[in-house]
């Protein structure tokens, strides 16, 4: 089981997601996309590569957040925030996690400076997963 940090010094960058179902949600950053738990419940914590998503359900306004609800996705094709996954092989990630069950929306399309995809997780939350192909090299897109 993966170990979820506390800071010494400097910070440590997560993702929270709100789910309808912490658990199914938890599943699917660990069984198809390779993260490991660190924390399993309500929140549930998944390292995945050097960052960690913290899964947990949404509710009402709380002291420190006290105009915010949190909730799920009501309409998964409108979208404020995703997930950006960087990959060194993007062929060979879409094959492997469309094996464990991803389904992508296209597959990778090269855009020039990378190429890329998105998948959704269970509770709609849009995911881009990339390889940087040129953008170092001050390629642009065709």
């Amino acid at each position: 089981m993966a170990k979820f940090p506390a800071p010494t010094e400097g910070i440590v960058l997560t993702h929270f997601i709100v789910s309808s179902d912490v658990e199914r949600s938890r599943r699917f950053y660990t069984e198809v996309l390779g993260g490991e738990t660190a924390i399993e419940g309500e929140p549930s914590i998944v390292a995945l590569a050097n960052g960690f998503i913290i899964i947990n359900v949404g509710g009402g306004p709380t002291d420190d957040k006290p105009t915010v609800t949190l909730e799920a996705p009501s309409d998964p094709d409108r979208v404020s925030a995703f997930l950006n996954i960087r990959v060194a092989d993007i062929h060979a990630v879409h094959e492997e996690w469309s094996r464990r069950g991803a389904e992508f929306l296209t597959p990778p399309i090269d855009r020039g400076r990378e190429i890329r995809c998105y998948i959704r997780d269970p509770d709609g939350h849009l995911i881009e997963v990339g390889q940087s192909t040129g953008v170092l090299e001050g390629r642009t897109p065709a």
